[in-house]
């Protein structure tokens, strides 16, 4: 994205990330705007090529002498679609991310950080289906590796509280360890053996509840703060 973005300066470079397999790429692409050096544009053309490579999972442009804070019109345009944007400022060189808001929950691609992750999705259905705004939490990337324990350390910060007898409510997050030394995956539990959750390199899914799910299980939390 950065050599792209420099490449491209003083006018705006876009591009698109692809997923192919557990890889993601970035593809650039031709800025076919009127005023590329106000904005950008990607051919429909260019777009399917890119499809042909993978799955597209997120839009790529950049701000020539300016910061990455989105303009209105990135805002309006990301929200209008269900992909996340990520933009970068030239020659400062930030990257910000920026999702669709209230974006469908299940089908969303995983981006770090963002509405788009497994605590991020967690957020939104509290967001969507119970009117509830749970607190972001500062993390970096592979956070477990290093021996945080995020989970365990912020879910009484986020209103809830362990279930301990051994019950199971639609709305509850079942906190689970995969591939790592301690928790690092959470799941909201649907109600009739399903659960919402969301893995690096997958789109945001149902499960059966049950089987590999169950056996990674560490705890079970409830929400429990008032409205």
């Amino acid at each position: 994205m950065q050599q792209h973005a420099a490449a491209e300066y003083p006018r705006e470079c876009c591009g698109l990330v692809v997923a192919i397999g557990r890889r993601q790429v970035y593809v650039p692409c031709e800025n076919t705007a009127a005023d590329p050096a106000e904005e950008f544009r990607i051919a429909p053309e260019a777009y399917a090529a890119a499809e042909d490579q993978g799955q597209v999972i997120g839009v790529v442009h950049s701000h020539p002498d300016g910061t990455s804070q989105p303009s209105p019109r990135d805002v309006a345009a990301c929200n209008s679609g269900d992909l996340p944007w990520h933009i970068i400022s030239w020659p400062e060189g930030d990257l910000r991310t920026i999702v669709p808001e209230d974006a469908p929950l299940i089908g969303r691609h995983f981006v770090h950080g963002t509405d788009h992750d497994c605590y991020g999705l967690i957020r939104a259905w509290y967001r969507q289906e119970r009117g509830i705004e749970l607190p972001r939490f500062p993390h970096d990337w592979y956070w477990w590796e290093g021996g945080a324990d995020l989970y365990v350390k912020h879910y009484r910060d986020a209103g809830f509280e362990q279930v301990l007898d051994g019950s199971l409510l639609a709305g509850d997050v079942i906190l689970m360890q995969i591939q790592a030394r301690q928790i690092n995956h959470g799941a909201i539990y649907l109600g009739d053996g399903q659960i919402l959750h969301h893995l690096y390199g997958r789109p945001s899914c149902r499960d059966v509840w049950g089987g590999y799910w169950q056996e990674r299980t560490r705890m079970v939390v409830r929400y429990t703060a008032p409205n």
